[in-house]
Formats: C-alpha cells, structure tokens, sequence
C-alpha cells in the first residue's frame, strides 16, 4: 500500500473509531449492527494494512447510523499538482 493511502486510511479509522465510542459503541456491537465481522473492524480501527472496501463503508455507516460521507469527511490532497 502506498504510503499516501495508509494516511488517507489512518484518518479514516480515526474517525470511525471516534464515531463509534460517541454512540457508545463497542466493536463487538458495531459488528452486530452491520454485516461486517468484529474482527473485520477491529483491523480497520488499528491495522495500517487493512483495505477498506465501498460495500464495507456502506456497512459500516449503516450499522452507525451514519452517512457514509461523516467517515471519510476529512481533508486530504487528491489531485497531483
């Protein structure tokens, strides 16, 4: 994975981290509220590794009860200059 992804990735699990524990959330019972395993989120919250995947963004913010945007809603450099 190219070091920019694994910074756009790290700002993503920050925020789902964040998001989650605001709601009150475990992992265990985020996993119960999505169709995406526990240990699935867990690698996402902490692994530099883990790819995320369109349908598991999707999952993830309807088990938060979120909009998949409010996750990945964070400034980032997209186009080269």
């Amino acid at each position: 994975m190219k070091p920019k992804d694994k910074k756009r990735l790290q700002k993503f699990r920050q925020n789902l981290t964040r998001i989650r524990k605001e709601k009150g959330l475990s992992q265990r019972a985020l996993s119960y509220q999505c169709d995406i395993g526990h240990a699935k989120i867990s690698r996402l919250e902490s692994s530099d590794n883990e790819n995320l995947t369109l349908p598991t963004l999707f999952e993830i913010a309807k088990g938060l009860g979120v909009h998949p945007k409010e996750l990945i809603d964070y400034e980032f450099e997209f186009l080269k200059k």
